[in-house]
């Protein structure tokens, strides 16, 4: 059984997608990261960066204790060692797969968090801020496009957690949508990602009313989770 600490960013649907795929018995933890419970003690134990999600599995291969994941990529590749699913076998394969899953995790998450930042979330508007992270994000973009040109998937014909790593970030901010109509290849990606059941069984996850969200950030939240101090 794995304990699944989260709340709906798109880090912790890598997850979900990974445990819906496989249909691994999980249960969830809700972190509600508006409020700071990411800064208990008792989440620091697991995950000592206080971000989203982790997990603990209380059955390791090696027969031990139950133990603790933090950090989304280094879950998926936990996850798919211990399952054997999603990581190809291959040198190719498996290479291919780490690859764009650390490229995920340096660039792709980061620059489109930033975007989302200074697009939606900043309490004044900074148009370099903006503009840089736009100009990144459609870049990164635009090597995700020429690396599926003729590829099913980042890795080849078979979907692995390179692909579950990227799919939540493309796009992520209703408010602030990014321009994906230069990028086919990763269009019509994201839709054949979409049209998996599991994917729909994860996104459902987020719809539990115990992760229920503001339409609107309140100056309180916005402190625990930016440490944006409101100007007086």
């Amino acid at each position: 059984m794995i304990d699944l600490h989260y709340w709906p960013t798109p880090n912790a649907h890598k997850v979900t997608l990974f445990l819906e795929e496989t249909g691994a018995p999980y249960t969830l933890h809700p972190v509600n990261i508006g409020a700071g419970e990411q800064f208990r003690p008792e989440f620091l134990a697991i995950a000592p960066n206080n971000r989203m999600p982790a997990i603990v599995d209380h059955a390791p291969a090696d027969g031990g204790a139950p133990i603790s994941v933090f950090e989304s990529g280094a879950i998926l590749l936990y996850l798919a060692e211990k399952t054997g699913r999603f990581l190809p076998a291959d040198l190719r394969g498996r290479t291919a797969t780490l690859e764009w899953l650390f490229w995920q995790m340096a660039g792709l998450g980061p620059m489109t968090g930033q975007y989302g930042h200074f697009h939606v979330y900043a309490p004044e508007t900074i148009p370099y801020a903006q503009e840089r992270y736009a100009r990144e994000a459609q870049r990164l973009l635009g090597v995700l496009d020429r690396r599926l040109e003729g590829r099913t998937f980042l890795a080849g014909d078979g979907y692995t957690i390179a692909d579950m790593a990227c799919y939540p970030w493309i796009s992520p901010y209703v408010k602030a949508p990014l321009d994906l109509e230069p990028h086919a290849n990763v269009r019509r990606w994201r839709e054949a990602i979409a049209a998996r059941p599991a994917t729909a069984r994860a996104y459902a996850v987020a719809k539990d009313p115990r992760f229920a969200r503001p339409a609107e950030l309140s100056d309180e939240q916005k402190r625990i989770l930016f440490g944006i101090t409101p100007k007086a």
